[in-house]
Formats: structure tokens, sequence, C-alpha cells
């Protein structure tokens, strides 16, 4: 190859066709809504004070960008969030965001994204968060090196006595019936959490040019916001 042919192709590949409108705006969707996602995993983490709003807002950036640009761009912006957290957090404590919340977001973006049912959104979701929630107090327990299930536990034995006490019973549980109450309380816990995103995201996302599904018929006079 002469030396006029090699220059002829290294113009060529510095002059390549720029990025198309749809391309970058997926890019900086993704950049933008994953280091959203990594801020409130920080807020969440670090600050000692509104939890309960940072637990909302978390799966919400990424489900709404697979929701608007389909699952592989909402793949791409959990790997960006995970690696932006462990360059932040740390290997151990950054990825811990995928449990339940990066999960929730790539599962509940699918399924509205695909308009199924929110019966189903909902039930796998709690699963999902149930799963997330034992796996995170499990490395929890690790890093701090105790078992914080045993405060789980407490509060299910907690809950036991207040309700023996309510109906005057006259027996004593044993520690596999309050593990039982102890995860009955997760449970609940998430039925509770996922319906608040549902909602939230029902109401949000219209606003941003996006949309879910309509709840059923025996969730509407629950779900109170509206979407317009």
């Amino acid at each position: 190859m002469t030396l006029d042919n090699q220059n002829f192709f290294k113009r060529r590949d510095l002059h390549k066709a720029p990025l198309s409108k749809r391309k970058a705006l997926k890019i900086v969707e993704s950049s933008y809504l994953a280091a959203a996602t990594a801020l409130i995993w920080m807020a969440l983490y670090y600050l000692p004070i509104g939890g309960a709003v940072f637990r909302l807002a978390l799966p919400l950036p990424l489900a709404l960008l697979q929701v608007r640009r389909g699952f592989k761009t909402g793949m791409e912006g959990v790997t960006i969030c995970v690696m932006l957290l462990v360059a932040l957090m740390g290997p151990v404590r950054g990825p811990l965001v995928l449990f339940p919340y990066g999960l929730l977001s790539l599962w509940l973006g699918y399924s509205w994204q695909k308009g199924w049912n929110w019966w189903l959104s909902w039930s796998v979701g709690v699963s999902l968060g149930t799963i997330g929630f034992l796996f995170r107090v499990f490395v929890l327990s690790l890093l701090v090196g105790e078992n914080l299930w045993v405060i789980l536990t407490r509060a299910g034995a907690g809950l036991l006595e207040k309700g023996i006490d309510l109906f005057n019973l006259s027996f004593t549980p044993d520690m596999r019936q309050v593990q039982i109450v102890a995860l009955f309380l997760i449970i609940t816990q998430e039925i509770v959490y996922i319906l608040c995103l549902h909602a939230l995201a029902y109401w949000i996302f219209p606003r941003l040019k996006s949309s879910i599904p309509e709840p059923p018929a025996l969730l509407e006079n629950l779900i109170s916001l509206e979407s317009n």
C-alpha cells in the first residue's frame, strides 16, 4: 500500500460520520440517569435523614431510561451506575445498589415498556425486592461482623408479643415462628414499596413524555394520583 493510500484511509477514519441525534440522546440520557441513581444511592447510604424519600426515588431514573430507550439501554445505564459506584464507594458497597434497586429498575422498566399488567410487575417486583433485601442483609452482616438478621427477629418477636397481649393468648412463640413473622414483615414492606413505585411512576412518567400501563380496576380507587 502506497503512502498516499495510507494517508487517505487515515483521513477517512478521522472524519467518520457524526453520531445521530437518537444515539446522542441515548448516551446523554444513560449517563445522566445513571449518575442520578448513583447520587441517590450515596445519599441513602451516607445521609442520616431522607431515607424513605431516597428509597422511593432510587429505582425510578433507570426504569424511566428503559421505558424511553429500551432494555439494552437500560442495561447500559445500570452498568454505568455500578461502575461509577465501584469507583466512588469500593468494589463491595458499590454493587449493592443492584440488590434490590438495580434489579427492580430493570424489571419494572421492562414490564412497563411491554405494557404488562400491574399484578405481574407488582408480584415479581415483590419477590425481587424480598430476595434483594435478604441478600443485602447477608452482605452487610459480613461487612460489620454481626448478624443483622437478629434485628429483624427482634422486630418479629415484638410484633408477636403485642399480638399475644392484644388478643390475650396463652402460648409462647418459638424461634421458628418469630422468624416467619420477621419474613412476613419484610414481604409486607416490599408489597407497599413496590405499589408506591407504581403509583409514583404512574404520576411522574407522563409528565416526562413516557407512560406506564393503567392500574387494574381494583386499584383505581387506591391510586389517587393522576397522570394528566
